[in-house]
């Protein structure tokens, strides 16, 4: 299960690069996300280099920062040639004070509000995704009050559902996102889009769901787009330019789990995008894709401290630790699955059957249940494998708890990219 920038310790403990997990752990204290700067680099140039063979170049990998936001991930991604996609003022803010370009930033969210759309003309972003007709309009208003003319895609709705969690589908008709083609929304929503002197239509994006592991559900959803891309220029006289294919390329939690080569979604879509937009008579789009889960979860492991054991005789045993839904809720909203190791026995067999549970007050606070982990102890240090992505993101402070400590470690080295907080960070704000 651990991936190539990962290893066992000739000590028997997880190595994360060069970086012995347990000493870490002694040294910016648990619970602690861990990154691999290496991974992260890795999987930005495999994106890059994919459009470069598939697509001599014509295309763009935009990371779809709601995965892991922070500082320090804007400057790697933006040193390895991606551009970003933010879903928020915050994501917007936080990408621009790290130096990253404004032309490479795409902005999405089914409600932005007028604050955040005029930070976003503000800055200059390259593209704003609409996903809504009110959209339509407000973005034409802020635009004409600042004199300006702005790049958009719209959201579509392709129709295609993705193997994956019910919460994280989002292809379909009933989504949140987005204009559905088959009711005629989506053709209404190119209308009011040519309608709008302020609004450069420059593109149409969809995104079918997340932690998808087949390639057939992406090449379904590139042909229909395609077809809706002839649509328009029949209906129209308009062609568009950029084909935003979205994300959701599934990574490795468990060992059940079989993600293909990134490489190989984006070569067979490449495909199906070229032989039907010369079968269509259409100019080859600018492709682009929004993979941010596949960028950063593998790259990232959370350390804990074991704390209370307790044995339920015939019932389970509880393997308390000192973090929880606070830093991880995917269990709690997905019943996500992640492997679970003891980092300072790695080499060791798992052989006990344990739940892992929170610290929070609420008996739904658990990490995996009913999984096989090495002898444990108190004062053992825990590793949950693949949180690089949407852990941090979606922590939050409930039962007054502080956020983890971010370390990003490169070969022998390590330093905190986001540092833990305090107590005195939870009451800042309070009056």
């Amino acid at each position: 299960m651990l991936n190539p920038n990962q290893c066992i310790g000739d000590n028997g403990h997880l190595m994360i690069e060069d970086c012995d997990a347990v000493e870490l752990a002694k040294e910016y204290g648990t619970p602690l996300y861990v990154m691999s700067e290496t991974t992260v680099r890795d999987n930005c140039r495999a994106y890059v280099k994919a459009f470069d063979d598939f697509y001599d170049g014509n295309g763009r990998a935009y990371y779809a920062s709601k995965a892991f936001s922070c500082l320090e991930i804007y400057r790697i991604v933006k040193e390895e040639g991606m551009g970003v996609d933010v879903v928020s003022g915050g994501e917007l803010y936080t990408a621009i004070k790290a130096g990253f370009p404004a032309e490479r930033i795409n902005f999405h969210g089914n409600n932005k509000t007028p604050d955040e759309l005029a930070m976003a003309l503000e800055y200059g972003v390259g593209m704003i995704i609409v996903d809504n007709y009110s959209e339509f309009d407000l973005i034409n208003s802020i635009a004409d009050s600042m004199n300006k003319v702005v790049s958009i895609a719209i959201r579509i709705k392709p129709g295609v559902e993705a193997h994956t969690h019910e919460y994280i589908k989002t292809g379909q008709i009933d989504s949140k996102f987005g204009f559905a083609i088959e009711n005629g929304e989506a053709t209404s929503a190119v209308e009011k889009a040519l309608s709008l002197k302020n609004l450069n239509l420059r593109g149409i994006h969809c995104h079918i769901g997340s932690q998808i592991f087949d390639v057939e559900p992406f090449v379904d959803a590139a042909s229909i787009m395609i077809d809706f891309i002839a649509d328009i220029k029949n209906r129209f006289g308009t062609e568009i330019e950029e084909l935003n294919l979205g994300g959701g390329f599934g990574i490795k939690y468990v060992d059940s789990d079989t993600p293909r080569n990134f490489a190989l979604y984006i070569e067979e879509v490449s495909k199906t995008v070229k032989d039907k937009t010369a079968h269509l008579g259409l100019k080859m789009p600018f492709v682009s894709i929004e993979p941010g889960r596949s960028v950063v979860g593998e790259a990232g492991i959370t350390l804990y401290t074991v704390g209370g054991i307790k044995n339920i005789p015939d019932i389970r045993t509880y393997v308390s630790v000192d973090g929880g839904m606070g830093d991880n809720i995917r269990y709690a909203l997905y019943n996500s699955e992640y492997t679970v190791i003891n980092a300072m026995r790695a080499d060791a067999k798992a052989e006990n059957k344990v739940t892992i549970a929170g610290k929070c007050c609420e008996s739904g606070d658990l990490i995996q249940e009913n999984i096989l982990l090495a002898d444990t102890e108190p004062g053992d240090i825990l590793a949950v494998l693949s949180t690089g992505a949407y852990n941090y993101s979606m922590a939050s402070n409930y039962n007054r708890i502080p956020r983890p400590a971010v370390v990003m470690v490169k070969g022998d080295k390590h330093r905190t990219v986001i540092r833990r907080e305090t107590y005195d960070d939870l009451i800042k704000n309070d009056i």
